[in-house]
């Protein structure tokens, strides 16, 4: 009975030991788990992440449609709102060239430019790129802005004697990438110009000495002319800094709209296998300054905007060379009410024009998005111009949008799960069986440690 008492006791020792070695081994793996992420997020030659951000595997798709104007006879004499339905998508594949003139800087930084290329994909497309739309006009809406209104008879002998009107009939690939425009005598289009390009120049934070800093873009170029607004918040989106707090919002900087934003988690889900955080924008993003004052210096021209109260988009003129263009989400989604209703024929849809990151909250790589963004062109009223001397007020009109979107290939997932997901899985489970187990043969031996020595105090009173 002694050996048997002692063997109790000594597996409940054991039991104790066991559980506590799991108990340990639970902030010890986690210490781990967490000096191995550090390392490997690092944007350095050798890691993980320098791998992932310099190199142009992933396959990323943009695709277009574009706003086909059904009664372009009826607005030029009638002044009847245009009516519109959305052709695509026609889809092309891009950021296919790895970045290029990467220089390492001694504080911590790392510069580059990213080459533009776009490369048509018939399979993923509705029709050829030379289908043809009704669209905008680019020189016309252009020219309206740019030329000064003293001189605005001037473009209307230019518009006559071109043959030129408000609207136009062009090839889908015209539209984008570009046509000699008998107006302007030169190239115009939404993307000119594109193939041959680089956007860029950015310096970014290797996250050597600070990984919170990883990716964070250090400088890029200035367009607002006010500090709050030319800030450079967060990184490019292709990743962000390690072990993400879905209580705090991601920033990123798109040179697309040339400003940065902020995203917030809206719900966790599975992507082939892999947790990830998914993150969109909220809706105050391109609110009017009279609901987000963030936004006030994003307003220059308050005669369009209506002294700014305009929600739903965003002048870029000042980084597109004074053309008067405006970026919203696709359909004008969380726009003024009145933008839907000067152009008819949209349908804000939150499920397919709203855009989202799919984030891995460990690591913070992003392994999936839709960038989804719409470019509209402004014209407006005139005395002068007879193509639009029936238009009533300024009309920002819709011309393209695109959703530029990718997702994590099934190889490079595979490896993500083998080389990190499974790896912290498994430590996981040992953790807990350790401490499980131990746990129960702890208890099991005091439990019958206790039934054993009642036992023998009965046999004692007996």
């Amino acid at each position: 009975e002694n050996r048997l008492r002692c063997g109790l006791i000594a597996g409940a020792v054991f039991g104790a030991v066991v559980a506590i070695l799991g108990g340990v081994l639970i902030p010890v793996g986690d210490s781990i788990i967490e000096g191995t992420v550090k390392k490997e997020a690092v944007i350095e030659p050798g890691t993980a992440a320098y791998d992932n951000w310099a190199s142009a595997e992933a396959v990323v798709y943009r695709q277009f449609w574009l706003f086909d104007v059904k009664n372009p006879l009826e607005v030029l004499n009638n002044g009847t709102k245009p009516v519109v339905t959305e052709r695509g998508p026609y889809t092309y594949r891009t950021r296919y060239l790895p970045k290029e003139n990467i220089t390492a800087h001694s504080n911590h930084t790392i510069a580059f430019v990213l080459p533009a290329g776009a490369i048509f994909e018939p399979s993923l497309s509705v029709g050829p790129e030379e289908d043809q739309v009704t669209s905008l006009n680019l020189a016309v809406a252009g020219a309206y802005s740019l030329v000064p209104k003293g001189l605005h008879s001037l473009l209307e002998g230019l518009i006559r004697s071109s043959n030129s009107s408000l609207f136009q009939r062009r090839t889908i690939k015209e539209i984008l990438w570009g046509y000699p425009d008998p107006i302007l005598k030169r190239t115009v289009g939404v993307f000119v110009p594109y193939n041959g390009t680089y956007d860029g120049y950015y310096n970014v934070y290797t996250g050597k000495d600070d990984i919170s800093k990883v990716g964070l873009i250090d400088r890029w170029q200035d367009y607002w002319n006010n500090t709050y607004c030319d800030m450079i918040n967060g990184t490019d989106a292709s990743s962000f800094p390690p072990f993400l707090d879905k209580k705090k919002p991601l920033y990123f900087f798109s040179s697309d709209i040339c400003r940065s934003v902020s995203a917030t988690f809206e719900k966790s889900k599975d992507l082939k296998g892999i947790e990830v955080y998914r993150y969109v924008l909220p809706t105050l993003t391109l609110a009017s300054p009279k609901e987000n004052p963030d936004n006030q210096c994003f307003c220059t021209d308050p005669v369009v905007t209506k002294d700014c109260a305009l929600a739903g988009v965003l002048d870029v003129s000042s980084c597109r060379d004074g053309a008067p263009i405006y970026i919203s989400l696709p359909h004008f989604l969380h726009g003024s009410a009145y933008l839907i209703e000067d152009v008819l024929g949209l349908n804000p849809s939150e499920e397919h024009h709203a855009t989202y990151l799919d984030v891995e909250p460990t690591t913070g790589f992003t392994l999936g998005f839709a960038k989804r963004l719409q470019v509209n062109m402004m014209y407006g009223p005139s005395n002068v111009i007879t193509v639009l001397k029936k238009v009533k007020d300024y009309t920002i009109f819709p011309v393209v949008w695109l959703n530029e979107t990718a997702v994590v290939d099934d190889k490079t997932a595979d490896m993500f799960k083998k080389e990190l997901i499974y790896p912290i899985q498994l430590l996981h489970v040992i953790q807990q069986a350790l401490l499980g187990v131990g746990l129960a043969i702890f208890f099991l031996c005091l439990i019958a440690y206790c039934v054993v020595r009642r036992k023998e105090n009965n046999g004692k009173l007996v």
